[in-house]
């Protein structure tokens, strides 16, 4: 045989043998892994359900669009049951808020409920929110180890709802990445954990916003600091890829806003694609390593893919909006044999409590129902009246008939001789958390009645009024701080609820800093007097700097007073019923 007939035989033998091998290969290769993530937010202790989603928004030939009825911790529950059915490699998962700004039936027993009822549906990560501080680092930190508040009797009501005596605490992990104890140097929980899918290693780094110490009330979070986000991220990558994780998913509470309305059809949009939001530019600034990122803390529903800094790396960023009414349903598939991702497929969806294909959790429901009954002679006392809805929404100017309401209110309880000697009060737009409805919210009740368990919705956090002295350039300079572009650095215009007596105008067209009219700043029609003093009433997260008003905490003479929610009741005891008012205190120009 010849040279070259031997070497064509040699070839084809070869050729022959290497499509064998790679038929084997192929048929003998691992799949994909696929791994679902359930993913809330803010949940904010919603355990019953908060009421309805809209199919589509309102427009103005069809004003009010059909609704869903949403959420409910047993549909949740009953939700997350069905998926982990269908994939064992599923990871429950909350972008933080999970607790604090809670209604009654959570809120008076410390969350406890919502800790107990969340074990039992299955989440396994929370990234820390701002609210999560609001009763401070030993109230957190008892939340998921467990055991009795140190001096509520209405801890520990596990013999009366049916869960464990003393607080089981949290049987999922808090994370906190990014605040750190001063005294110890270290984060006040884990920056991360590492869950391993088949061999395969995913890494959930958890962490809340920088600005955490600005929206809550100092004595929350005294003794923290609370570095930046992007760079704490970055710092954790080269440890996670030791440690074997080479997909990451990123939980934060920071977000990002869309102009599109809440409403089924907008729940997976990306209207103005986050641009501007601050979750965006985090996310602008993170490793390529960073597969998926889950916000919360806007309350928004978005489904987005922004870059990395890597202009042309885009990943998943969603958000489900808040309250339990959506989550997000994720599919990731990792390589077997590298770790990495191979591709995400997000999908925001409704908790639709018509599903017929979901079963809600009985024991979860009897859990609520049981925290209903201790809480129901409380929630249900009528407090007094309205003559007609009392709306959180603002105007043009920044004003509404709640926070007006309250503003009066609190002024009502400070403005005698011995309790404050105000001539003013301010509430601030965040601290409105719901609308009081004219119609009846519970079986029974009369409408226009409102109970105590619908104003402490409105109002949940059980701030105290502070009454202090300002000088009339400090009002002023108070009234500036609510715009951005000013040094206190406000990250969007927060318009203040002002009393009745209290009037100025607003100038959108000016410059930051100088939008004010000095003259029109008026107390009962007089012109404020920049060199004298005046008392004024806020609540006492305002007080101490809150919502980045920093020119009150520079108010002297400080007198304490009574619990927000107590001078709401002592208004409408007093001044029932109540009506929206004018809307006329704040002018906007033009």
């Amino acid at each position: 045989m010849k040279m070259c007939q031997i070497i064509s035989s040699i070839t084809l033998i070869l050729a022959v043998t290497s499509v064998a091998q790679a038929s084997y290969s192929d048929k003998h290769r691992k799949p994909p892994i696929n791994v679902k993530i359930i993913a809330i937010n803010d949940f904010h202790g919603q355990l019953e359900s908060p009421g309805t989603l809209r199919t589509v928004p309102a427009t103005t030939t069809q004003p009010t669009p059909s609704t869903l009825p949403v959420g409910g911790i047993d549909w949740i529950a009953g939700y997350i049951a069905d998926l982990k059915s269908k994939n064992p490699n599923t990871t429950v998962v909350s972008a933080g808020d999970l607790i604090g700004a809670t209604p009654l039936v959570s809120a008076l027993f410390h969350d406890e409920g919502t800790i107990e009822t969340m074990n039992r549906a299955g989440l396994e990560i929370n990234a820390v929110g701002n609210h999560e501080f609001d009763e401070g680092k030993d109230e957190l930190l008892r939340m998921q180890k467990g055991g009795c508040h140190p001096t509520d009797a209405n801890s520990c009501q596990g013999g009366s709802v049916g869960t464990p005596v003393p607080f089981e605490g949290a049987d999922f992990k808090f994370l906190a990445a990014n605040v750190v104890e001063n005294a110890s140097g270290k984060t006040i929980f884990p920056s991360s954990v590492i869950k391993n899918y088949n061999g395969v290693k995913v890494a959930f780094i958890g962490l809340t916003l920088k600005e955490t110490p600005t929206i809550v009330t100092p004595t929350g979070v005294a003794g923290l600091t609370f570095k930046d986000e992007a760079a704490t991220i970055n710092a954790l990558i080269p440890r996670l890829h030791r440690k074997g994780a080479r997909a990451v998913v990123v939980l934060i509470h920071q977000g990002g806003t869309t102009p599109a309305p809440l409403a089924l059809s907008t729940i997976n949009a990306c209207d103005g694609n986050l641009e501007g939001s601050p979750v965006k530019a985090i996310v602008n600034q993170l490793s390529n390593a960073v597969d998926l990122v889950i916000p919360g803390h806007t309350h928004q529903a978005y489904n987005c893919r922004i870059a990395t800094r890597n202009k042309n790396h885009l990943i998943p960023v969603t958000s489900a909006n808040a309250q339990g009414r959506v989550f997000t349903e994720i599919d990731m598939a990792l390589d077997p044999y590298t770790g990495r991702v191979k591709s995400i497929k997000p999908v925001n969806v409704a908790v639709d409590r018509t599903n017929a294909a979901i079963t809600p959790n009985s024991d979860i429901k009897k859990i609520v129902d049981n925290y209903k009954t201790l809480v129901q002679p409380i929630a249900n006392r009528t407090i007094g009246k309205i003559t007609e809805t009392l709306l959180r929404t603002a105007n043009a100017a920044g004003e509404s008939a709640m926070g007006d309401v309250i503003a009066d209110a609190q002024f009502t309880a400070t403005k005698a001789p011995g309790f404050g000697n105000a001539v003013v009060a301010f509430m601030n737009p965040g601290g409105v958390r719901a609308d009081l409805t004219f119609a009846s919210s519970i079986t029974g009740e009369v409408d226009g009645n409102v109970t105590f368990g619908e104003a402490f919705t409105v109002q949940p956090f059980g701030n105290s009024l502070v009454t202090l002295g300002l000088t009339g350039a400090q009002i002023e300079e108070l009234l500036e701080q609510q715009f951005t572009g000013c040094p206190n650095a406000q990250p969007f215009d927060r318009i203040l609820s002002v009393s009745e007596g209290f009037s100025y105008e607003w100038d959108s067209l000016a410059a930051a800093c100088d939008k004010i009219n000095p003259n029109s700043i008026k107390i009962n029609g007089v012109v404020v007097d920049p060199a004298a003093n005046y008392r004024v009433t806020v609540n006492s997260f305002l007080a101490d700097g809150g919502d980045n008003f920093k020119v009150l905490t520079l108010g002297g003479n400080r007198l304490g007073g009574a619990q927000d929610s107590d001078a709401l009741e002592a208004y409408f005891a007093t001044n029932s019923p109540v009506s929206p008012g004018l809307l006329n205190r704040i002018k906007r120009l033009p």
